[in-house]
C-alpha cells in the first residue's frame, strides 16, 4: 500500500478514537465520577486485546507515514497546507509522548489511567506550566490538521471563501472544545480534587 493510503487509513481510526476520547473528556465539567462513568462505558469498545492492538498499530503507523509524507513534502507558501504539517507534527509528538505515558502508568505504575491521571499534572505546580500548552495545542492541533484536510479536499467542490470558513469554524470549536476540558480537568477553576496516589509528586517511573 502507498504511504499517502497507510495514512489516511491509520487517520481515520484515530479520528474515531480521539473523538471518543474528546467526548469523554467534556464531561468532566460534570464532575469527575461521571466521567469515570462514561470512560468505563467507552471502554467497553476500545479496551480490548484486539481493538488496542489495532489502535496502537494505527498510532505507530501514523507517526511514521506522516513524518515520512512531510519529508517528501515540497516548500509550499499556502498557509494551510503549512498549518497542516506543523499540526502534524505535533500530533506525531504528542501521541509519541502520550501513548508511552499511558502504557508506563498501566503497566509499570499500575494505576487506572482514567481522568486522575490525565489531570495530575494540570494541577501540579510548577509542571502545569508545561502540561497547559502540552494538552492545549494537541486538542488544537487536531481540529487544525482536521480543518486543513477538510480545505484541501473540499477547496475544488466548494467557494474557496466558503470552504475557508468552514475550516476557520472547524478551528474555532477545537479551541472552545480544549477551554471547556481545561476547565474540568483544573482544580483552580473547580476544585477537582487529585487523589494522593495520582499526584504528579508521587508518581514515581
Amino acid at each position: 500500500m502507498k504511504i499517502r493510503t497507510l495514512h489516511y487509513f491509520s487517520g481515520l481510526l484515530i479520528v474515531v478514537f480521539t473523538a471518543l476520547h474528546l467526548f469523554n473528556h467534556l464531561f468532566s465539567i460534570v464532575g469527575a465520577d461521571t466521567h469515570i462513568q462514561m470512560m468505563e462505558l467507552l471502554r467497553t469498545v476500545y479496551r480490548n486485546s484486539f481493538v488496542e492492538f489495532v489502535l496502537l498499530l494505527a498510532v505507530g503507523v501514523q507517526i511514521f507515514s506522516g513524518l515520512a509524507l512531510v519529508s517528501r513534502n515540497k516548500r509550499s507558501t499556502n498557509i494551510w497546507e503549512k498549518m497542516h504539517i506543523y499540526s502534524g507534527l505535533y500530533l506525531a509528538f504528542f501521541l509519541a509522548i502520550h501513548t508511552s505515558a499511558v502504557l508506563t502508568g498501566r503497566f509499570l505504575l499500575e494505576l487506572d489511567t482514567n481522568v486522575y491521571f490525565g489531570a495530575s499534572g494540570l494541577n501540579s505546580f510548577p509542571y502545569v506550566l508545561f502540561f497547559i500548552p502540552y494538552y492545549g495545542l494537541a486538542i488544537s492541533s487536531f481540529f487544525v490538521h482536521i480543518a486543513c484536510i477538510h480545505y484541501k479536499r473540499m477547496n475544488n467542490q466548494l467557494a474557496g471563501l466558503t470552504v475557508e470558513r468552514q475550516s476557520i469554524l472547524i478551528i474555532i470549536t477545537g479551541v472552545i472544545i480544549t477551554v471547556i476540558i481545561f476547565y474540568g480537568l483544573t482544580d483552580g477553576f473547580r476544585g477537582l480534587e487529585i487523589p494522593t496516589e495520582y499526584q504528579f509528586q508521587n508518581l514515581n517511573c
